[in-house]
This record gives C-alpha cells, structure tokens and sequence, in this order.
C-alpha cells in the first residue's frame, strides 16, 4: 500500500499543471472592454473632431497612468525599453485609436468592426516574425484568406463608392498598427508588467498625445452632447487604460497562446452593441463577411496554438 501512494503521489508531481482559469478571466474581460470602442468611437465622432478624439484619449489615459505609476513607484524601463514602448505607443496609443477616429466619421460601426476583425491573425503574424517561430503551412494559409476576406469584403461594401475607399485603407492599417503594437507589448509585459507596460507607453506618448489635442481643440473646438462626452470618456478611460490592465494580465498569466483566442469573440460582440446602441442593421454580406474572416482568424491562431 505504501508504494502504491507513492507510485500515486510520483504520478501527480509529474502531471502538467492545468491552465489557469485566470488568465481567460481577465483575457475575456479585456476583450469586452475592447468590444465597445468602434461603436462609442462611432459615437463620439458625432459631435467631436476624430483628432481630438484619438489624441484626447491617449491623454486622459496617460494622466491616470502617470498616477499610478507615481503611486506604486514602479522601476523605470531600461533604453533599450524606451525603444520597444515607443513601438507601442506608436501602435495603441496614436496608431489604432486615430486612424478608427477618422474612418469611423465615414463608415458604419458594424462594416469598421468586420474589417478589424482579422486583427488576431494579424496579431499572430506579427507575433512569429518578431519572435522567430516556425508555424506550419496553414498558419500562414489561413492568415493570408483572412486578410483576404477582410480586404473581399471592404471593397464589396464599397462597390458603390467605387470599391476600396479612404476609410477601408484607414482601417487596414489601423488593424496593422494595432497588430504591431499587441505583439511588442505582450513581449514587454513579461519584463516590465501588464499594466506597467501600457502605462509607461501612454507617458511616453503624451507630449505629442497632447500637442495633438491642443491643436484639435483650437482649430475645431468641442461641441459634444452629453452622452458624446461619455462616450469619449469611456475611450479615454477604459478602451485606453483599464482594459489594457485586464488584457495583458490574461497575457501574462497564460497561456498566451490559448488566451489570444478570446479576441475572436470581439468582433461578433462589437457587431452586437453596434446593433442595439446605433440600430445599425445586420445585412447578409456583413454576415457572411464577418464569419469568413472571423472563422479564417481563428483558424490562423489555432494553427499556431498547435505548433
């Protein structure tokens, strides 16, 4: 009996352990958080300039940053950190928050979040370039048919304008720039924290986040409704800071490559609220645009999950 407990107790010390139900948690409450930008910047956009929004933002967020980074005394980046928080601050706190203010003056909320909804096979792609990994062939099959579809179904929408058109390009490159800055942060926060690293980005990012501003402001002064200015604050205050706590700690706590995942849900999420708060109607080519790029994205992440 006693080398039966024994053999039993060797047997659990050797099992992997179970991921951590946390890291989904908080991966999922970051991504709920995120759901609501493009329909609240869609919003806001009504009565404020999109300059003044996607600059204003990053500076409410970086005053709270500042304070929190005061508070807890966090340890200051290293240069070689400096260079890798500009990256992202170029890419989520200036890149995303302003091209999605300027293309969402022009294109509806559920069209905006059907395009940006390739970002987690972005995400991924930019993640294997810039950590050297060897994905299989799929991976990069199935990531090239999501651009694709996200690409096909821009146009599509636009066939009357055209095709393709300013909005769409903004987009695009809104989803790369966001691409390029997940990936960083994600590395950094295993260095520096969740939080930390988006708070320090945001400090970095401010002088110009509020020249940005000042200019915004002077050449077209704000005249919002109330329930504009919540919207904004709520960009300012959630999209911009707090979820960024919740999505890198799920990062951190792991695994990345199953806690990436959730993000897939965004787009379907941010279809919903675009529909109950702007009434903004689901057509078929939305439909079917949103489960090809979506089903394709995901495909992308699970084949690199896998590898």
């Amino acid at each position: 009996m006693s080398r039966q407990s024994n053999a039993i107790e060797v047997s659990r010390q050797v099992l992997p352990p179970a991921p951590a139900a946390g890291g989904l948690l908080w991966g999922g409450l970051g991504v709920l958080a995120f759901s609501f930008t493009v329909p609240l910047t869609r919003i806001a956009v009504g009565g404020l300039a999109p300059l003044f929004i996607g600059s204003g933002r990053a500076v409410v967020a970086a005053v709270l940053a500042a304070l929190a980074l005061r508070v807890t005394r966090a340890a200051r980046p290293t240069s070689r950190q400096w260079l890798r928080l500009a990256v992202v601050a170029g890419g989520v706190v200036a890149g995303f928050p302003l091209l999605t203010s300027f293309a969402l003056t022009s294109t509806p909320a559920v069209h905006g979040a059907v395009v940006i909804a390739v970002l987690p096979a972005a995400t991924a792609v930019t993640a294997v370039l810039r950590t050297g990994e060897r994905p299989p062939t799929t991976f990069w099959v199935t990531a090239a048919i999501g651009a694709g579809a996200a690409v096909a179904f821009a146009a599509v929408q636009g066939a009357g304008a055209g095709g393709l058109h300013h909005a769409d390009l903004l987009l695009l490159g809104a989803v790369a720039a966001a691409a390029i800055g997940y990936a960083e942060g994600g590395l950094l926060a295993r260095e520096l924290g969740s939080w930390q690293t988006i708070s320090w980005a945001l400090v970095l990012a401010s002088p110009a986040m509020l020249a940005l501003t000042l200019v915004s402001a002077v050449s077209t002064p704000p005249a919002a409704t109330a329930g504009q200015w919540a919207a904004f604050g709520y960009l300012a205050v959630v999209s911009m800071f707090l979820g960024f706590f919740a999505w890198y700690r799920g990062l951190g706590i792991g695994p990345m490559t199953r806690v990436s995942q959730v993000q897939l849900v965004q787009p379907v999420l941010t279809i919903t609220w675009a529909a109950l708060l702007l009434g903004e109607p689901l057509t078929a080519t939305t439909a079917v645009g949103g489960l090809l790029v979506i089903g394709s994205a995901a495909l992308a992440v699970r084949s690199r999950t896998r590898s």
